[in-house]
């Protein structure tokens, strides 16, 4: 039963829900973001952001719970630097999956996600270059033989066009212990079996003692929707695709409209 605002847990997915990379955080959602969490209230971040990448944008972003990243092979708490969730690929079936993609689409960007924080180039092309150089992160450039250590995921980054084809090629062979999933227009992941957005928030929620029915999602995509489906209730963006819309209970403004700080300032008049 929700009383107050100290008894709820906000989870916004991040590029095109509480920012754009292009304009950062809305002004808006800034100054909501501080006063929910001012007020008691939960809130974090659910995303396929590494903690560098998504922790540069921890000025315009006011957090009160450990985040959820790597598409929630990873929980992590920013306030006392510790990974509360680690979850690593088996690395025998995704290095096939990534060796079976580059022999058969020369045209493919490959980064890996390393478990010590890293990002790994495999094979760069116009798309690994937009997302690690334009976002500024630190990266380096070697082969699939020298990476030693566990993986968080894998990203293939490529044409939405390309990006179809190597969905339907890797959905018709076998990698055990693996998922596929396309988090935008341009990027396609492997992610360990059994990490995912939703599967974060619930350990999330028993981490804080906070009931998963208290929860609210906010995505704007359709790898949100697994997220927004095990929350309490779930908030689709206004620039979300139909059909996440449609899986959502309700639907908000727009990223640079300030659609999360309607959802929070919502939850203020409500329980603040």
């Amino acid at each position: 039963m929700i009383r107050s605002l100290k008894d709820i847990l906000v989870v916004s997915d991040m590029d095109n829900t509480l920012l754009t990379p292009e304009d950062g955080v809305p002004f808006v959602n800034q100054v909501t973001m501080r006063l929910f969490c001012a007020l008691g209230g939960h809130f974090t971040v659910a995303t396929g952001r590494t903690m560098e990448s998504a922790g540069r944008h921890l000025d315009s972003m006011t957090l009160s719970a450990p985040a959820i990243l790597y598409g929630g092979g990873v929980i992590y708490d920013f306030e006392h630097d510790i990974r509360i969730r680690n979850t690593l690929l088996s690395k025998p079936s995704a290095h096939r999956a990534v060796c079976d993609v580059l022999a058969r689409f020369p045209g493919v960007g490959v980064e890996i996600m390393t478990e010590d924080g890293g990002i790994c180039v495999v094979r760069a092309n116009e798309y690994t270059y937009r997302h690690t150089v334009h976002e500024g992160l630190t990266y380096r450039m070697a082969p699939l033989e020298e990476l030693d250590g566990g993986w968080n995921k894998v990203l293939f980054a490529c044409s939405h066009e390309m990006l179809m084809q190597i969905q339907d090629f890797l959905d018709a062979r076998k990698y055990p212990g693996v998922y596929f999933i396309a988090t935008n227009r341009n990027y396609f992941e492997i992610m360990p079996e059994g990490a995912a957005k939703g599967a974060a928030l619930g350990e999330l929620c028993t981490y804080m003692g906070i009931p998963i029915e208290n929860t609210v999602a906010i995505g704007d995509y359709f790898n949100d929707i697994e997220l927004m489906r095990a929350a309490g209730h779930s908030v689709a963006m206004g620039n979300a695709p139909k059909e996440v819309q449609l899986a959502a209970d309700t639907v908000t403004g727009r990223c640079l409209d300030g659609g999360v700080a309607e959802v929070l300032y919502g939850l203020i008049r409500k329980y603040g």
